[in-house]
């Protein structure tokens, strides 16, 4: 259980967790507003959300030096920076006005993503306390409710920018909790040197890769599905997000229990086979209602999948060769959670948007085909450092 003194200890990180998931409920709501509003097909939206996702890549690589100069005040400065560029992609009317705002709006919630990650580690570290999953239950919680909010507010006729900046008001109250932070910064160095894991940080990146480019996927596409596809309206379509961001912190509160009975691999086979059944029923769906269990059910798997292998990988390492092996792992994950929607985009453009959610289903059960299998054969090898 969380107790109260473990969310005091960790208030500030958890406040950017709930300000990611403030911001990016509220972006997914209004994918279809923006899109139709700098008026691109599929395949560009996808490019421009690809060239976002390469330049938060970049960004998370130089989280640390940016935290090694800001030290106790990158979490307040990064979060306020967030909440006031979101505002600008939302004024953008041409795709080539919306890519570059984008960039830089995503690109300061991924360097903001590895700091406030790292800050959850050192809590849990000094406290020898479990937050990880509590932590992304938070953003998961609050991408939820800002996704139905913002879709609501778009269907009472609201412009994003109008969302944004309401957003942007109650992050504010966020970014003073996010001041309470005292954690040393990053090490920039952290992981430059740690000895090799071998197979095992290709699997478990792998795994985090399919994972994140999933749950982000239909983050991002779930709402344009819904009304377009299936003819709902801008609530409908919030629906889609909003039931996926619910089932996930309801999965990510529960997947630690099923530890307890089961090894992580059973339950990353498990979960990613339950995660792509959703994945399907969504993508062929025939009416709104199968789309909500589909997108009901694939947030349920996948909300696990990521947690599970970093949980996974980090028990089978040495301590000395923990923080390298996860850092590389972090890198090669979070490629999935920035190309999901693009990748999302190319495939709608090229054989229908049904279809690419149907991608993201058979790329699920690689998982537990194939990745799976291969971690359970690597831990009866042994441990790696």
């Amino acid at each position: 259980m969380i107790s109260r003194d473990d969310i005091r200890a960790a208030r500030a990180p958890l406040a950017c967790f709930l300000t990611l998931g403030l911001l990016w409920g509220a972006f997914a709501a209004q994918v279809p507003g923006i899109k139709a509003r700098i008026d691109v097909n599929d395949g560009v939206f996808g490019l421009c959300l690809l060239v976002a996702a390469l330049g938060t890549i970049v960004a998370m690589w130089l989280a640390p030096r940016l935290d090694a100069r800001l030290e106790q005040r990158t979490l307040p400065a990064l979060a306020l920076a967030a909440a006031v560029l979101f505002l600008l992609p939302g004024l953008a009317t041409g795709p080539l006005g919306f890519a570059p705002l984008l960039l830089v709006a995503a690109g300061t919630t991924g360097a903001l993503d590895v700091v406030m990650n790292a800050r959850i580690s050192g809590v849990e570290a000094r406290r020898g306390r479990p937050l990880m999953n509590f932590a992304h239950a938070v953003f998961s919680m609050a991408y939820a409710v800002s996704a139905l909010t913002a879709g609501l507010l778009r269907e009472a006729g609201w412009p994003p920018v109008a969302v944004f900046a309401l957003i942007a008001l109650a992050i504010l109250a966020l970014v003073r909790v996010a001041l309470s932070d005292r954690a040393a910064p990053l090490d920039e160095a952290a992981g430059a040197g740690a000895p090799a894991a071998g197979g095992l940080i290709w699997l478990g990146g792998l795994v985090i890769l399919i994972g994140f480019m999933a749950e982000n996927a239909t983050e991002g596409w779930s709402a344009l599905h819904l009304e377009r596809s299936l003819g709902g309206g801008a609530a409908e379509g919030a629906m889609g997000p909003a039931i996926l961001g619910g089932t996930m912190a309801l999965g990510r509160l529960g997947g630690q229990a099923l530890v307890t009975r089961f090894s992580e691999v059973t339950v990353l086979a498990l979960a990613a086979a339950l995660s792509a059944t959703g994945a399907f029923a969504a993508a062929f769906a025939e009416s709104l209602a199968m789309a909500y269990a589909g997108f009901a059910v694939l947030g349920l798997g996948v909300s696990v999948v990521a947690p599970m292998a970093f949980s996974y990988v980090g028990r089978n390492v040495g301590n000395r060769a923990r923080t390298g092996v996860i850092a590389q792992i972090s890198m090669i994950g979070y490629t999935g959670f920035f190309i999901g929607p693009p990748v999302m985009g190319f495939v709608s453009e090229a054989i229908g948007l049904g279809w690419s959610f149907a991608a993201m289903g058979a790329a699920l059960l690689v998982i537990t085909f194939v990745l799976a299998p291969l971690l359970a054969t690597h831990h009866r090898r042994g441990h790696v450092g």
